[in-house]
């Protein structure tokens, strides 16, 4: 058992002189930018700084072993992955600086970035969605035969987040080839592992997921090489899940600015004594691998590489402020001209054949397309959409997932970074809040922040009218309808949601595609046949009137034509949203300019709801056309009761019904 009093020994064995050198070079590089970053510190030229120094060899001995398109997912203080890969240094100062010749144009810091070229995926500050981003990566190898592995780390304080748990569980379900690596330096901020966990060592955690575990030396980079060679090598050949420790510490506060004295100063000076840069540098003088005019020459060299980069950093303007350029940096521009039409063929569908339809024609033009949700697959899902798929496009793509929904939308996200296009079915619309960190701080972010498109389509079966209660019923849209990034689809007929769904694949950035679960198989429609696409933000009206404009979508839809089936004297505009994003303004603006009466309705509950700012943006683009105020209904500001009288009364329909025939007479 590796412990801090082990002392750190280093084994010759075969290795080539130049292995040594190169090793001994890369480990040397992040220690000497980490002592001119905190001089810089020191001296108010910047303005943060998260330390690696003390573990500088896990990064280095594992970027060393690793083939150069091999993706890495590492935290904030493995600097010596990003150094190793060979990435210019005027390029990482600029990102530590938030300049332009950075990888996010001043938009995120430090290591929260990711880098195609150098097959890199940073983190986010949230710790632990990182490893099922890599489930997904090594999916993408997997499912493309190609033999590469992933590395991710995570710390000993991040391995107690779930994510740790769900993404360990279906790697190993899936064999996936992850070496996931915890940086075992015994803190999580300030508290000390013995607050953080029971077991004694994190290899032994592997047993209970059924994979393989080991703990080495993380003080030791020559060990850290020869083990990631050594597995690397094997799950290339036998692809499958492995749980590293290294063991290491931290000689730095987890920020400059948190200091050290939580930590006893004992486990300072046995750390010290363990230090990975000095003591290999010793190995290597030993050995006659390296002399003192060798190491002064080194060092020379790389001052001077530091000293370039920070001048061209320094040099830079900060990225000027352009609100176009911030906009148009959330979503991946697409074009869908001129893609899929519909064939002239119709078929009388139910909204759930629709979407079975849409998702096997997605199925069959988009091979690189893979489906994931619970019990999809044999089963054909609980509402079976997806039946028979399996027979059709095997098991490879058609994949049951665990219970791990934030591993599996992680997942989706890897499989995008590495060249597939995701599908993940929430099995109802309730559970994506076990996600919600991958879908608004990874999936939509990640183009905004680094150019990193997420081509994930999430499907929520949802809304009430089904007795299901208060966790089978929500109509949650709401949640991500305020989150720059997504885009938002909830059709109300089947031949919408046919062509919605095929745009949603179409379209390269994350989609939320809302399902209503009471449309499912109570209304059908004559569906083209073909694979053809609907525009995102385009609104359809539904029913032309002078008197009042309803604005409405999903179920509402149904609800309103209804009552204006009931209310013969009352013409309305009906206004079917279809997306609410990108919402259609200019259509809701052009009915209320000629009407002069709006009421908006929605299913979820009133407050918070996506009706509250539709009012908003109406009264403030169309205030002088109104003849009366702008209504809203949604359900009671209750979670959804489960029995049926209970909840007639939560939903809008006829707080609807009232308040239209209101507007009519205002």
């Amino acid at each position: 058992m590796i412990t801090a009093e082990t002392p750190v020994r280093f084994e010759r064995k075969r290795h080539k002189d130049q292995t040594l050198l190169d090793l001994y070079k890369n480990i040397l590089k992040p220690r000497m930018i980490e002592e001119k970053m905190l001089l810089l510190l020191r001296q108010g030229k910047i303005a943060k700084w998260f330390s690696g120094i003390g573990q500088e060899a896990i990064s280095v001995g594992i970027t060393s072993a690793l083939e150069s398109d091999e993706y890495i997912l590492p935290m904030h203080r493995n600097l010596g992955v990003f150094t190793t890969r060979g990435i210019p240094l005027h390029r990482l100062f600029s990102q530590f600086q938030g300049k332009p010749g950075g990888f996010t144009n001043g938009r995120d810091r430090s290591f929260h970035f990711g880098t195609q070229d150098y097959h890199i995926v940073g983190m986010i500050s949230h710790l632990g969605p990182q490893m099922g981003v890599a489930d997904g990566i090594a999916l993408a190898s997997k499912l493309k035969k190609d033999p590469k592995v992933t590395v991710v780390f995570t710390g000993d304080g991040g391995a107690s987040e779930g994510d740790f748990h769900e993404s360990l569980n279906t790697a190993a379900v899936w064999d996936l080839p992850v070496i996931f690596v915890v940086e075992n330096n015994g803190y999580g901020l300030s508290t000390p592992s013995n607050e953080q966990f029971k077991c004694q060592s994190f290899a032994d955690k592997a047993v209970g997921y059924g994979i393989e575990g080991l703990s080495i030396d993380g003080n030791n980079v020559l060990k850290v090489f020869e083990t990631i060679n050594s597995l690397a090598d094997s799950l290339r050949k036998r692809p499958r899940p492995i749980l590293l420790e290294c063991v290491t510490f931290r000689m730095r506060g987890h920020e400059e600015a948190s200091g050290t004295k939580y930590v006893p100063q004992e486990l300072f000076d046995i750390w010290g004594r363990k230090d990975p840069v000095q003591n290999f540098e010793k190995f290597l003088l030993e050995e006659g691998v390296l002399s003192e005019e060798m190491i002064a020459s080194t060092r020379a060299s790389i001052k001077q590489e530091i000293e370039d980069g920070l001048a061209i950093t320094f040099a830079e303007q900060n990225p000027a402020p352009n609100t176009l350029t911030e906009l148009a940096a959330v979503y991946k521009p697409v074009d869908l001209s001129g893609v899929g039409a519909v064939s002239g063929t119709t078929k009388e569908m139910r909204f759930i054949d629709a979407i079975s339809n849409g998702l096997e024609l997605a199925m069959e033009k988009h091979p690189n397309l893979v489906l994931m949700g619970q019990d999809i697959a044999e089963y054909g899902g609980v509402f079976k959409i997806t039946d028979g798929f399996v027979a059709k496009f095997g098991k490879e793509r058609v994949r049951n997932t665990p219970l791990c929904e934030s591993a599996i939308l992680g997942a989706g996200f890897g499989l995008a970074i590495n060249g597939h296009k995701a599908m993940v079915e929430m099995q109802f619309a309730d559970f994506v809040s076990e996600g919600m960190t991958q879908i608004v701080n990874n999936l939509a972010k990640s183009h905004y922040r680094w150019g990193q498109n997420a081509d994930v389509v999430v499907r929520m079966p949802t809304g009430a009218g089904v007795a299901a209660g208060p966790f089978h019923s929500q109509s949650n849209e709401a949640w991500f309808f305020k989150t720059p990034g997504l885009k938002i689809a909830y059709p109300a007929f089947p031949a919408d949601a046919k062509g919605l769904l095929l745009a949603a694949f179409e379209d390269p950035n994350p989609v939320m595609f809302f399902e209503h679960k009471a449309l499912y198989r109570s209304i059908h429609d004559q569906v083209d046949e073909g694979y053809y696409t609907l525009p995102f933000g385009k609104a359809n009206l539904i029913r032309t009137g002078s008197d009042l404009t309803i604005v409405t979508y999903g179920l509402g839809v149904h609800w309103a034509m209804e009552i204006l089936d009931k209310e013969k004297d009352i013409a309305a505009d009906l206004i079917d949203l279809r997306t609410l994003a990108p919402l259609d303004v200019e259509t809701i603006y052009a009915s209320v300019r000629k009407t002069g009466r709006v009421i908006v309705m929605h299913e979820d509950t009133l407050t918070g709801g996506v009706a509250g700012e539709i009012a908003s943006l109406i009264t403030e683009n169309c205030f002088e056309y109104l003849d009366a105020p702008v209504m809203r209904e949604g359900s009671l500001d209750t979670p959804v009761p489960m029995n049926v009288d209970l909840e007639n009364n939560f939903l809008p329909k006829e707080r609807f019904h009232q308040k239209l025939v209101k507007l009519y007479g205002y």
